[in-house]
């Protein structure tokens, strides 16, 4: 009989005490991982904090026959996030992938947005995924080997309403996810993102108020949380240990490939550009190819299969 597909290997899960990263968690430590469950135990909008969570998610992986260890620190914080890093390896010995997952929500329409707003959200998904992935990064390095999972979003690839915050944390973490992999490819570092489409408590407010609006919450329903699982599993293991740089979306059954972004259209005159020639010649000849103004919600427009 084969070992599990991670066997042994040390993975880091941050927001792992509910939805998305507990799923992830839960099969991670099924394929054999030890797992490092991290999570603050926060509210949505990313305050407070509660222990139980993270050790719920611990005392579900030890009954089913796997080990694991709680950390509550704060992905915000540098110190704590490298505290993160330093009980994998204090526990465990090792460590060898880092799920980028927690995450909190503020939406506001955008002239209402508050500068609070803006920087707790930009705090916990961008900063806190630099944060914890540089204090891997150290021991990715010496040991030549390592693995980022970075969770994206089509609010940010694609874009949604009143989330501003969340739409450049999530595109920003495309960014960075790019130069990980690029930086670190030469140690044998991976680092790829996934968009993931789940029904979870940070998307549970959406309005039910006519039959239409019912009927589609639950066909989102069944894009439960676990079915991001499957995807990052396999991307954490050796046998994707040449998929770096990309991003892909899941989708209830769905898998996606995103591109990325390329020059589509170009324009050159000899005599170089002013204002004029740019209004009267690049864009009348660009404007067929510009992108109209959608959500993610028109790019997406069939029902979840």
């Amino acid at each position: 009989m084969s070992s599990p597909l991670l066997q042994d290997k040390v993975v880091i899960v941050t927001g792992a005490g509910r939805g998305i990263g507990r799923g992830i968690a839960l099969m991670a430590a099924a394929h054999g991982a030890k797992l490092v469950v991290n999570d603050l135990g926060g509210a949505e909008d990313g305050s407070g904090s509660d222990a139980s969570p993270a050790d719920e998610v611990v005392s579900e992986i030890k009954k089913a026959g796997g080990d694991a260890v709680a950390s509550y620190a704060s992905v915000t914080d540098w110190d704590a996030a490298h505290s993160i890093v330093e009980t994998a390896v204090g526990y465990f010995g090792r460590i060898d992938a880092v799920v980028n997952n927690a995450g909190n929500l503020r939406d506001a329409i955008f002239h209402k947005m508050t500068e609070d707003d803006f920087d707790a959200v930009i705090n916990v998904h961008l900063k806190g995924t630099f944060n914890v992935s540089r204090a891997a990064a150290t021991h990715f390095r010496a040991q030549t080997s390592g693995c980022f999972v970075n969770m994206t979003s089509t609010s940010g690839l694609i874009g949604n309403f009143g989330q501003a915050n969340y739409a450049a944390a999530k595109l920003g973490i495309v960014g960075l996810s790019k130069s990980m992999a690029l930086d670190m490819g030469r140690f044998r570092v991976r680092s790829n993102c996934i968009a993931p489409f789940a029904w979870s408590r940070l998307i549970g407010t959406i309005p039910t108020n006519t039959e239409e609006e019912k009927a589609r919450v639950a066909k989102i329903q069944q894009m439960t949380p676990d079915k991001i699982a499957p995807l990052a599993v396999a991307l954490i293991s050796d046998a994707a240990q040449d998929v770096s740089g990309q991003i892909f979306g899941v989708r209830n059954n769905e898998i996606f490939l995103f591109n990325q972004s390329r020059p589509i259209r170009f324009a050159h005159t000899a005599e170089g550009w002013t204002p004029d020639s740019v209004l009267s010649r690049v864009i009348p000849a660009f404007q067929s190819d510009f992108f109209p103004l959608e959500r993610s919600g028109d790019v997406f427009s069939w029902d979840p299969m």
